[in-house]
């Protein structure tokens, strides 16, 4: 019985011409070839199975054939191709770094670096999943990769670039691999079921295309398990079937259900679907698919984007006009967090039931938010209201008074209104009052009467009106007076340590709004700061002066006694240490360390 060969060993691309879906790489090392321009180190990176181990292989292959073609491809027929093909060649060496990622791996690696090929020009040397290298391992490796002997080539292939040291990327010419496209992949799934006489329908083929998501070789080896599961011959059922793959038609009827708010029918369809053996994530995540490809159906030109089966194309169109775009944003964002939340949910069927009521229900609550086919924006009022402005009275129709500041209190005191009175509309405040008197009323000599002699005539039965009192300069016996009474309330509530404070602290006035407050030291200080405000209301209200302030000062005593160790920085402390114990400074020294301070 002969030995089976899985598809993906059995078709691997021989030369460049077959790499599948990668001709922006393929052309680059073909023309590199040809014009002798190649790189001493590479590094393939993309995602798995599309081809960056297998085009390692070919550009070794072809650098060391000795009959090149024209077209930059190798013979396949000179010693050195044909020993490549049995796997007896001398110049080329693979290493998996996923097994050997010590830096004895690598220096071993290197070592071999030193010895020039026997035959042919190139020592090639393919490392595969090289992120998976330690950090030693790249640093042994980083020497060798800048400036390798002439006759030897690297080439580097892993899926996640992002792992690796940026003084390697530095030094590699690199080729970002990308995915095989769905129409490539059934293309060359046709070329290989021609080949193995397979009976194949085309709709099977793209789903197994899409079930690989761009890589090759997981699309080779889907076919190869549907092959023997249906005995040579492919449909779309039966690949349906193998793949546990929910039908669209269902997605469809779903839909249906949903936009018709039948919850019923929706509720029994997903109850036939898990009675198939289909999770809850399952079918969230087929769903929301489902509805992207509704979406970016809606307009034609991109409908290219469709990620289906030819067959359901036209059903797709068709059903995307059907359905409000608003509708498909909110349904994709209730089914992203439900299939984000899946997870967490103990009872998982509930959890995608309640999805699914939230989608019946759904397109009732989109149009309580529409008003003639319009969004309705929520406003917070109903009402208009118009800016509220307020006239502004020239300066020199408001007579003061330069002899006597008046001050009009704003709190007023309104007199009751009786019950059986009709309301009545309050009066202006004092302040608009004397805004509103442009003319001052004249007594019997004609004479104006100021502003005082006017607001009391008009207002003087409603409102208390008084003179502003006048503010005094500070003196040292009244300052003193209240620095004394306000020690004594501290007493009385127990602060004893900033009574003690303000017994001890002297006065001095240095001007008539300021003055300052002398302290034996700067705890002291602490204490009086914490004191400002308090004190400086009881100063204000005495002398009737909120300009008043006071500075702390602290006097000039003894030098309080700190310790040594608070009283050096950084710096001065490592001095210290190093003249204590000299082989601290040795030992920094000796290991080229560096004191920050």
């Amino acid at each position: 019985m002969e030995n089976f060969v899985v598809s993906a060993r059995k078709y691997r691309p021989q030369n460049f011409n077959t790499v599948v879906g990668q001709a922006h790489i393929t052309t680059t090392l073909k023309n590199a070839i040809l014009n002798n321009h190649l790189a001493h180190a590479f590094l393939f990176c993309g995602p798995r199975g599309v081809g960056k181990t297998t085009c390692a292989r070919i550009l070794a292959k072809t650098i060391n054939c000795t009959q090149i073609t024209k077209e930059g491809e190798a013979c396949n027929t000179c010693e050195s191709c044909v020993s490549f093909e049995k796997g007896a060649s001398m110049n080329i060496h693979e290493l998996d770094a996923a097994s050997n990622n010590s830096v004895d791996d690598i220096r071993a690696l290197v070592e071999q670096v030193r010895f020039a090929p026997q035959a042919g020009k190139y020592k090639v040397y393919i490392v595969d999943e090289v992120h998976m290298l330690s950090a030693s391992a790249f640093n042994a490796f980083l020497k060798t990769l800048e400036e390798p002997p002439p006759y030897a080539i690297f080439i580097l292939a892993t899926t996640e670039k992002h792992k690796i040291l940026p003084t390697i990327l530095s030094r590699c010419q690199i080729f970002d691999f990308k995915r095989i496209t769905n129409n490539d992949t059934v293309v060359h799934l046709e070329e290989i079921i021609e080949k193995e006489h397979i009976k194949a329908e085309k709709n099977a083929l793209q789903l197994i295309a899409q079930k690989s998501e761009g890589c090759m070789r997981d699309a080779l080896s889907i076919l190869d398990k549907i092959v023997s599961f249906s005995n040579g011959s492919l449909t779309y059922a039966n690949t349906l079937e193998h793949l546990n793959i929910l039908d669209e038609a269902y997605f469809f009827k779903l839909l249906d259900y949903l936009t018709a708010q039948d919850l019923t029918h929706a509720m029994l369809l997903y109850d036939e679907i898990n009675q198939k053996g289909f999770e809850g994530d399952t079918v969230l995540y087929g769903f929301a698919g489902f509805i992207r490809n509704l979406l970016v159906c809606k307009d034609k030109a991109s409908a290219h984007l469709l990620e289906s089966i030819e067959g359901w194309r036209d059903q797709y169109l068709s059903t995307a006009q059907k359905v409000n775009t608003s509708y498909l944003v909110s349904a994709l964002n209730i089914l992203n967090e439900s299939e984000i939340q899946f997870k967490m949910a103990r009872n998982k069927r509930l959890h995608v039931e309640l999805a699914l009521i939230k989608l019946n229900f759904l397109q009732q609550a989109l149009s309580l938010s529409m008003e003639d086919g319009q969004l309705v924006k929520k406003k917070l009022v109903d009402v208009h209201y118009p800016i509220k402005t307020k006239k502004i009275i020239p300066l020199s129709n408001i007579v003061v008074n330069k002899e006597a500041k008046l001050e009009i209190e704003s709190s007023v005191k309104i007199p009751p209104v009786k019950k059986e009175e009709a309301p009545i509309v309050a009066e202006p405040s004092p302040a608009k009052a004397a805004k509103q008197i442009t003319s001052l009323p004249v007594d019997q000599n004609g004479n104006k009467k100021n502003l005082l002699a006017a607001l009391q005539e008009k207002y003087g039965s409603q409102y208390q009106i008084e003179e502003v009192k006048e503010s005094k300069s500070l003196d040292i016996e009244t300052l003193q007076a209240v620095w004394n009474e306000y020690t004594a309330y501290l007493e009385t509530t127990t602060k004893h340590s900033s009574a003690g404070t303000f017994k001890l602290a002297e006065l001095q006035i240095e001007d008539p709004i300021h003055f300052t407050v002398t302290v034996p030291a700067l705890v002291a200080q602490k204490f009086v700061e914490q004191e400002r405000m308090s004190v400086m209301e009881k100063i204000w209200d005495r002398f009737q002066n909120r300009a008043i302030q006071f500075s702390i000062l602290v006097a000039a005593g003894e030098k309080e006694d700190v310790p040594l160790h608070l009283r050096l920085n950084s710096k001065q402390k490592f001095e210290r240490i190093a003249e204590q114990y000299p082989l601290v400074k040795e030992l920094k020294d000796r290991l080229n360390l560096e004191v920050y301070f």
